[in-house]
């Protein structure tokens, strides 16, 4: 049996350079106050960040070959920028672009994925996967739509991420040959967005009847493509989701230092202290956990037990992080004008997305075989 490689949990250089260009442009053009005042407009997305951040700064193609548009990275870099947007929940489309639609043509390979694939690297396109968010890795192939005989789909994909936004729906389907993989242009869908629980990320209902759509992959390897990209998805949550626990963790440190009670800073009472000790302890086991998931990804080693652990230890971590800011903060913490409800809501959204943690911990007994 071959040996693992060994992982490497530290940020290269490199991926340094990236957070600090995404944490300045974050910073600057996605401040709390600037989320607030958008999530009450027709326009909850920001696609002027997601343009800038997509194609200036070049994240939408971090994990394209260069040969095809893109720069050639990894899934650990990809990682890096997620960790920033959880640390900012910035409404962009970042985790339907280009990591679900993007992971799904790059498994996928062939013509089509080869014309699409350089237009969402440079941001010129936005794309969504049309399966509904909760999808987890290792489900059944959706059968909600079908390929009629003229080529063309039908049928319904709801609560699909990002899709209100999007201008390429890569759409799984099934027909007489069986499951495939179509590219449908949004313009030739009904997308109509709900009202979503988690504010910054919104989902949509996606219809489609009798839809121009192009073939992308079909039989096993559209079953391979589309997990491929669901388990990519869930393994990189974990790093939004550390950033998530970040955020949690070094807003209320900061507030608590500020607060006074009784002559002192709320900060130096021992039980509060110890409260944010086992905050810091969680965030280093949720920075290590979704650490090992990207490297995994980016090394093609272990990536089904990477994921599900990711999953199934730090999306807990990031709604218990944000739980706890709430109550820290106390009764700024509870309103609308303070953006902690944001994070909540993108924390149990995330916990919820690509499946729970008690689906990924039970996939998890099934891969190294613990009985129930």
């Amino acid at each position: 049996m071959s040996e693992l490689p060994t992982p490497d949990l530290l940020y290269s250089e490199v991926e340094e350079d990236l957070r600090a260009s995404v944490r300045d442009l974050l910073t600057d053009q996605a401040s709390p106050a600037a989320l607030l005042a958008r999530v009450e407009t027709s326009e909850p997305y920001d696609l002027k960040l997601w343009k800038t951040l997509a194609a200036d700064l070049g994240a939408a193609g971090l994990m394209v070959p260069e040969e095809l548009g893109g720069h050639g990275a990894s899934a650990r870099e990809t990682a890096v920028v997620l960790e920033e947007l959880g640390r900012s929940v910035a409404p962009v489309p970042f985790l339907g672009s280009a990591v679900l639609a993007t992971s799904a043509l790059l498994a996928a390979g062939g013509s089509v994925a080869a014309e699409l694939l350089p237009r969402l690297a440079a941001g010129e396109l936005t794309g969504a996967l049309a399966v509904p968010l909760s999808t987890a890795p290792g489900a059944a192939f959706p059968a909600t739509v079908s390929v009629n005989g003229d080529g063309t789909l039908s049928g319904r994909a709801g609560t699909v991420v990002d899709a209100s936004v999007a201008e390429l729906l890569v759409v799984p389907a099934t027909g007489p040959d069986g499951p495939g993989l179509y590219a449908v242009e949004a313009s030739a869908a009904q997308v109509t967005e709900l009202v979503s629980f988690d504010l910054t990320r919104r989902v949509a209902d996606v219809e489609l009847a009798n839809a121009a759509a192009r073939l992308v992959v079909s039989g096993a390897a559209a079953e391979a493509a589309l997990d491929n990209a669901l388990t990519t998805a869930a393994g990189l949550l974990a790093s939004e989701q550390t950033g998530l626990t970040e955020w949690a963790l070094t807003t209320t440190v900061t507030y608590l230092k500020g607060r006074y009670q009784f002559g002192r800073p709320v900060g130096g009472f021992q039980s509060l202290k110890h409260r944010l000790a086992n905050l810091y302890t969680d965030l280093v086991n949720a920075r290590a956990t979704a650490r090992y998931a990207a490297d995994a990804l980016a090394g093609g080693f272990d990536v089904p037990i990477a994921v599900a652990v990711a999953q199934a230890r730090v999306a807990p971590i990031a709604v218990h992080a944000v739980e706890e800011a709430i109550q820290l903060h106390g009764g700024i913490g509870m309103t609308w004008e303070h953006p902690a409800h944001l994070f909540l809501k993108r924390a149990k959204s995330d916990e919820l997305a690509f499946g729970t943690p008690g689906r990924h911990r039970a996939r998890l007994a099934d891969l190294v075989d613990l009985p129930a």
